[in-house]
């Protein structure tokens, strides 16, 4: 961005915290928030285009793989999928507990939630955890303001907002209502994935709970298969949402689904719909938000439950499913501390994970 001269430091610093306020990938949002500022709504998805199909692509061709992931040799490679995803998980646990879970109070917000999820996993209770966490934080955690400004070209204006916003919340709100009455696996399909990406804070690991809660419980996949998923995301480049191509390829909801390269780019396009949707929203309106210290507030008190979710997710089914014995252990203490202290990059400790599980080491 620099060598194009398309936003300065302060400018792109401002766009990275706007892209954290809001649910959704953040990564992937803030690329999609410079192309709106430079060229508008066509700006905005060629960014979006650029920064995903690579993964997308990959993802989607790995729910093609299934069937090697039947013989032995691919149980092994899953197994050893599954571990890495344990070490993966823990490690972005730990630097999101340090940087959201600073407190008492914000720890306390992490315990509590980690506890909810564990005797009551639905994905709608998730949503309610996060609703909780939000106004409580608005109410109990003391922020300053952010001292930060959006640059001053709007690919919209304040009305428009207000209809995009609109436009957002009915999708989410009509969306499973409408799958219900006209029983569309693929209609399912584009609800679940457009819940997850209405209400993830933070983007990266942290789809993994609402994820799991959409699509494990439901028995549109098995946990393994998902895991299995996870754990190779982590081997390639790209935002973590495009793990969802994988699965809307290896899903089965029933009602006619599609899957295949149709399922997985419904899946990929339902998860992102949200993004344009709330940048389209927000981006008018930022400047005036991020001044309230109660959106602040609140957004700390939702950072710190994800804490919790994350840990709960850790448990089960990241660990329970993965972790068999004594040796499986040793590996994933290898594995974290790989990551955690040679800085080891997560896609090589994963290719080594699958190496171990392929020879059954």
């Amino acid at each position: 961005m620099d060598r194009r001269r398309w936003i300065n430091e302060r400018g792109f610093a401002d766009l990275v915290s706007l892209c954290q306020f809001l649910p959704g990938p953040a990564s992937s949002q803030t690329g999609i928030a410079i192309g709106m500022i430079q060229r508008g709504w066509l700006g905005g998805f060629a960014a979006w285009l650029g920064f995903t199909t690579p993964a997308a692509i990959i993802m989607i061709g790995l729910g093609f793989g299934l069937s090697f992931a039947e013989t032995p040799s691919g149980q092994g490679v899953i197994h050893g999928l599954k571990l890495a995803a344990v070490a993966v998980v823990a490690n972005a646990l730990w630097g999101m507990a340090r940087s959201a879970c600073g407190s008492p109070t914000k720890a306390t917000f992490a315990a509590l939630a980690c506890v909810a999820i564990l005797f009551a996993g639905s994905a709608w209770l998730q949503i309610l955890v996060i609703a909780v966490a939000a106004c409580a934080g608005a109410l109990l955690i003391k922020e300053d303001p952010a001292n930060i400004d959006v640059p001053p070209a709007q690919p919209l204006g304040r009305a428009m907002g207000i209809g995009l916003l609109f436009v957002f919340l009915l999708l989410l709100f009509g969306l499973p209502v409408l799958a219900e009455t006209i029983k569309s696996g693929n209609l399912d399909a584009v609800a679940s994935f457009y819940r997850v990406g209405s209400l993830v804070f933070g983007g990266g690991h942290v789809v993994l709970p609402l994820l799991e809660a959409e699509l494990v419980p439901t028995g549109w996949t098995s946990t393994d298969t998902f895991l299995a998923g996870y754990g190779a995301a982590q081997a390639i480049p790209g935002p973590m949402f495009a793990l969802t191509g994988y699965l809307g390829n290896v899903i089965n909801p029933g009602n006619g689904y599609l899957g295949g390269w149709v399922g997985g780019l419904l899946a990929i396009g339902a998860v992102f719909l949200p993004s344009f949707l709330l940048l389209g929203a927000t981006l008018p309106y930022w400047d005036a938000l991020r001044s309230r210290e109660c959106i602040r507030s609140a957004l700390s008190g939702v950072n710190a439950a994800v804490v919790g979710l994350l840990l709960a997710v850790l448990y089960t089914p990241v660990w329970t499913s993965s972790v068999r014995d004594a040796s499986d252990f040793a590996t994933v203490v290898i594995a974290a501390v790989l990551l955690a202290m040679w800085r080891a990059p997560s896609w090589l400790v994963v290719l080594l994970a699958a190496v171990i599980g392929f020879f059954g080491v």
